[in-house]
């Protein structure tokens, strides 16, 4: 049975990719923040499952984790590492605490690659291979390829890792390893939680912003509300896994054209008038 190391599966993404990964026959490691999550993983996993536990910004307890993933493949290959763990954030740039903004930046993008440094060994990079070497797959965003108002820190994270996800990839063409992004739009999981949106955004009632953050919450409420499922972004990161000739981005997004190809295409100005008439409102 080959094995997977996924993180961030206690919820959303990651847990649906855990689903569908065991589905297809694989081993998962996957990686909780909190001892409480782990009964309910064994509980639907079973034998299929493996909890690490670590934070992604805590590089020790990061290279305890490969090591125990390490002793337990007893040589064998790791098939992937997907790096699923990360956190959504909204905010206006111009009052942003510093902190906040960094923060974002060091889960989404630094521990992206705390995890994947840690792993690499087992992925092919250093030790003689009995299989295969395995694959790399980032979960990046919409967000990661054209920015919105009000998610600036995530957007930054966003560009930044694919930005990683390229050149580690033609890095790591030495040892044969294959670097993938998967880069959906809105998706209903936790990290878009309605609460956390309305509370994050009140600390700016009384800004210049208040009334575009209002109606800017309230969009982004019904946009996760009519996204994809957590089901269908995992089916994707499986094909990404397992496919012959993979693509180096899978662009998972509702109304591919309207949300995708055509903002591509369209002149940065024309973008910015269509953001601007979109979310800045007067008060």
């Amino acid at each position: 049975m080959q094995s997977v190391v996924v993180t961030g599966v206690s919820t959303g993404i990651g847990w649906a990719t855990t689903e569908a990964l065991t589905a297809a026959g694989y081993h998962v490691y996957g990686s909780v923040r909190k001892q409480k999550d782990i009964a309910r993983l064994n509980d639907a996993f079973g034998s299929s499952f493996t909890p690490l536990i670590f934070d992604v910004v805590d590089t020790q307890a990061i290279k305890a984790a490969a090591e125990q993933v390490r002793r337990e493949l007893k040589g064998q290959t790791l098939a992937g590492l997907i790096n699923n763990a990360g956190i959504a954030n909204h905010a206006v740039l111009m009052h942003q605490p510093i902190e906040e903004f960094r923060q974002v930046m060091e889960v989404n993008l630094v521990g992206t690659l705390a995890v994947t440094q840690a792993f690499l060994p087992l992925l092919g990079a250093t030790q003689p291979l009995v299989e295969k070497p395995g694959r790399i797959i980032n979960m990046s965003s919409i967000s990661g390829k054209y920015s919105a108002p009000f998610v600036g820190a995530y957007c930054a994270s966003k560009h930044a890792l694919e930005g990683m996800s390229d050149s580690l990839r033609r890095e790591l063409m030495l040892f044969g390893i294959d670097v993938i992004v998967i880069g959906p739009g809105y998706v209903a999981t936790p990290i878009w939680d309605r609460e956390e949106i309305t509370s994050t955004l009140a600390q700016y009632k009384d800004t210049a912003y208040a009334a575009s953050l209002e109606s800017f919450g309230k969009g982004i409420i019904e946009a996760v509300r009519k996204g994809h499922t957590p089901e269908q972004i995992a089916r994707n990161v499986l094909t990404a896994l397992t496919s012959k000739r993979p693509r180096t981005r899978y662009a998972i997004v509702a109304q591919h054209f309207q949300n995708w190809t055509l903002p591509m295409w369209l002149p940065e100005r024309l973008m910015d008038g269509i953001m601007a008439t979109t979310f800045l409102k007067k008060a």
